[in-house]
C-alpha cells in the first residue's frame, strides 16, 4: 500500500514542477486502466481454479482482453476528446487508436510516470497476488469482473471532478486536491480487493 500511495504521488509532481493540466493527468490514469487489464489477465494466467474452472480459461481470458480492452479504449475515447484541448483526437485526424493514445503518453512526458505505475501494479501483483497466496482463493469469475468496479468507481469521479477543474477554470490548489481524491478512492480500492481475496 506504502508502494502505491508513494506512486499517486508522483501526478503533485508534474503538476509542480512539468506544468501538467488536467488533460496528461486524465490520461496518466487512463494508462493506469490499461496497465490493471494487464496485470488482470496474468492473475487469471496464474489463478488456482478447481477442476470445473480449468479448461475456462482458454475462453475467459481472451473473452477478457477483448471486452476490457473495447471498454478502455472507448474510455480512452472520452478523455481525450473531453479535455484534450487542440493536442486532442480530432486534431489528430483520426479514431481512437492504441497507437495513438501511445503518441500521447509521448507527447505529454508521461513515460516516466507510467512505468512508475506499472511497477506499482507489478510489485502488487508479485507480493500479494503470488506471495500471499491469493492466486490459490481467487476464482476467474471474480477476476473477470473485479477491475470494472475498480475503474468505473474510480474514473466517473475523475471525470466529474476533472470537468469541474476545466470549467470552473480552479487554480493549482484544485489540480492537486484532485489528485488527492483519486489517491483515498484508490487506496480504499486497494483495500477492500486484498481483503476480499
Amino acid at each position: 500500500m506504502i508502494t502505491l500511495f508513494v506512486v499517486n504521488l508522483f501526478p503533485i509532481f508534474g503538476v509542480l514542477y512539468w506544468g501538467w493540466d488536467v488533460f496528461p493527468i486524465m490520461l496518466l490514469y487512463w494508462s493506469e486502466n490499461v496497465i490493471i487489464g494487464v496485470f488482470n489477465i496474468f492473475r487469471m494466467l496464474f489463478a488456482h481454479p478447481d477442476e470445473s474452472e480449468g479448461c475456462m480459461k482458454y475462453f475467459l481470458i481472451p473473452f477478457f482482453a477483448v471486452h476490457y480492452g473495447m471498454f478502455t479504449l472507448v474510455h480512452g475515447f472520452f478523455v481525450v476528446m473531453l479535455f484534450g484541448g487542440d493536442g486532442g483526437l480530432m486534431s489528430k485526424g483520426g479514431d481512437p487508436s492504441p497507437a495513438l493514445m501511445l503518441q500521447m503518453i509521448l507527447e505529454n512526458n508521461l513515460v516516466y510516470a507510467v512505468i512508475a505505475l506499472f511497477l506499482s501494479h507489478g510489485y502488487s501483483f508479485v507480493k500479494n497476488y503470488l506471495g500471499h497466496g491469493e492466486y490459490r482463493r481467487t476464482t476467474l469469475q471474480s477476476l473477470m469482473f473485479r477491475p470494472y468496479s475498480r475503474v468505473v468507481i474510480l474514473h466517473l469521479t475523475l471525470i466529474f471532478g476533472a470537468f469541474l477543474i476545466v470549467v470552473l477554470k480552479l487554480p493549482l490548489a484544485g489540480l492537486i486536491l484532485f489528485i488527492v481524491l483519486k489517491i483515498i478512492i484508490d487506496l480504499i480500492a486497494h483495500t477492500r480487493e486484498h481483503r476480499r481475496a
